[in-house]
This record gives structure tokens, sequence and C-alpha cells, in this order.
């Protein structure tokens, strides 16, 4: 388990920054980048890490992929949509959008803040949860008699 929540961690950190960059480039500023690679760090971490421990706990040794998938996407989905609840509005409406369409629309709202967040973090967490499932599978031989 420690060693699949260390990988989950590096994971889930690597992916969280990538789309966090990727979210910041939308709004073609360098604030908007670093932000949003900071938040993608942080996030990335936490999401990493739960979804792994969830994942290794759920799927254990027999599970596989499978079960790393949903158990990631649950836990993502559900994470997200509390982190998303809990923004504050004053910082909700103060993100720099730059009169982006797009981006007016989705920090809009808590309801559709709190779905983007649970969104990304649902592909965060569903992508560690498949690769640790994945690797901590240990395949049967069912041709043996």
């Amino acid at each position: 388990m420690p060693k699949s929540i260390v990988f989950g961690a590096v994971l889930g950190t690597i992916i969280g920054t990538l789309m966090g960059i990727g979210f910041g480039a939308i709004t073609l500023t360098l604030n908007g980048i670093l932000i949003g690679l900071v938040i993608g760090l942080v996030l990335g971490l936490i999401t990493g890490i739960f979804a792994a421990a969830l994942t290794v706990k759920t799927a254990g040794i027999t599970g596989g992929v499978s079960v790393g998938v949903y158990t990631g996407m649950a836990f993502g989905a559900l994470f997200g949509m509390i982190i998303g609840a809990l923004i504050p509005t004053s910082l909700r409406m103060s993100a720099n959008t730059h009169g982006m369409p797009v981006l007016d629309a989705l920090m809009l709202g808590r309801f559709e803040t709190a779905i983007l967040t649970s969104f990304l973090l649902s592909v965060l967490a569903t992508i560690v949860g498949a690769w640790i499932g994945g690797r901590n599978l240990i395949r049967r031989d069912l041709r043996k008699e």
C-alpha cells in the first residue's frame, strides 16, 4: 500500500499539474498558467494520494484496472464536488476570466464551478485508479488444472 500511495501521489501531481497548466492556458496569460499550475499540483497531489489508497483498498491484488477506474471515478467526482462547492463566492467572482464566455459561464455560479471541478478531478482520479489497479493485479494462470 505505501508504494502505491507514493506512486499515486507522483502520478496525480504530474497529471494534475498538466491539467492545471492546460486549463490556465485558456486565459492566455502567464498569471493564469501559474495559478493553474499551482492549483493543479496541489489538487493532483491530494487526489492522487486518496485515489491510490482507495484503489488499493477496493481492488487489492485481484481487482484489476476496472475496479481502479470505477473507484477513482467515484472518488474524484465526489471530492471534486465538495471542493468546488467550498470555493468562496468572492474568490470565484474575482477569477480573471478576461471576458471569455467559456470561463465566465463556468465561474458564474457555485453549481457550475462544482460540476467543472468534479469533472476534472474525476478524470484525474480515474487515471490514477486505473494505473494503480493495473499495477497491483496479480494474474492467475487459469490454464492449470
